[in-house]
């Protein structure tokens, strides 16, 4: 990751189609003002092509929540340190109980609406804090048995608080444990959820009784399941993502798909938006030696799991 950012932007194919056809906003209007911006390890990528592999089913997320991920913060390439990633930095004061994280002004869901403040402070006041959708309270959210609290300073500061000094918080919030929307989403977790969409999908937006029918009519028990099932990018195509693809087929079908978000909020150091690749297509495997025979066949370009 570098600070320097690019002198001009610019987007793969696919997408300078689509801006030409007047069907998406100019690449400059759906970045950042300031992109996190990559240095690649070798090379400038080319834009296009498909990445096939192999996946065994809906419970197999972590195939692609290892791609796909979308941490508030992460770790750099050699998992020695913590660096930005959504949020652009963060300031640690008093004495280890208070981050506060910094976000990208102008960042956007994949479906061009503002990232902003109010999708964490939804997350934490609507869902966390919801008795119906998380009962039991992540370990992580609590220091020395007590739990934080979240706090919106303005449109892209948030605040965590903690009573005590809490010294592991920001590597526990770049980890698996906690990690973002793409791959938590279908727990109520993952720190942040797409408000402007999820909301009509829960009680406090929207009439109980209405949300119960509409949960029963599309075969979910009740609203909660229901909202889970809304919030999850990998079953659900609808959900907005800030994941460098975004599903275009679930993950219950024969094929899960994902297509290249067209607001994502990385660069290059060249300013070519990313990600590089267009699509990336898994198909599904009986089982485990199905997977293997095919990747062993070259049906698969690169796969990371089993």
């Amino acid at each position: 990751i570098v600070t320097t950012r690019p002198a001009k932007y610019n987007e793969a194919p696919m997408l300078a189609q689509l801006v030409k056809e007047g069907k998406l906003p100019p690449i400059a209007q759906r970045l950042p003002e300031e992109p996190l911006v990559y240095k690649p390890v070798h090379e400038i990528g080319k834009y296009g092509g498909t990445w096939r592999a192999g996946f065994t089913g809906p419970a197999d997320g972590q195939n692609i929540d290892r791609i796909v991920h979308d941490h508030l913060i992460y770790w750099d390439t050699a998992v020695t340190k913590v660096v930005p990633h959504i949020a652009k930095g963060w300031d640690i004061s008093d004495g280890g109980r208070t981050f506060t994280f910094y976000l990208r002004k102008g960042m956007k869901w994949s479906d061009g609406a503002p990232f902003t403040a109010d999708d964490i402070m939804f997350w934490y006041e609507d869902m966390y804090l919801n008795e119906e959708l998380n009962p039991i309270k992540a370990a992580w959210m609590s220091a020395g048995g007590k739990p934080g609290v979240v706090e919106k300073v303005d449109d892209y500061t948030v605040r965590f608080r903690f009573e005590v000094p809490y010294y592991t918080f920001l590597e526990t919030v770049a980890s698996l444990e906690v990690a973002g929307h793409f791959t938590r989403g279908g727990e109520a977790m993952g720190l942040f959820a797409p408000k402007h969409y999820m909301k009509q999908f829960h009680p406090k937006y929207t009439d109980r009784a209405e949300l119960e029918r509409k949960a029963k009519e599309a075969k979910f028990d009740n609203w909660v399941n229901y909202f889970k099932f809304k919030n999850d990018p990998k079953r659900n195509p609808e959900c907005p993502t800030t994941a460098p693809w975004r599903v275009v087929s679930p993950i219950n079908t024969p094929q899960l798909v994902l297509e290249r978000n067209p607001y994502y909020f990385a660069v290059d150091t060249a300013g070519n938006q990313l990600p590089y690749i267009d699509r990336i297509v898994m198909t599904l495997a009986e089982n485990l030696e199905v997977l293997n025979l095919r990747a062993i066949a070259g049906e698969y370009d690169f796969q990371v799991r089993h």
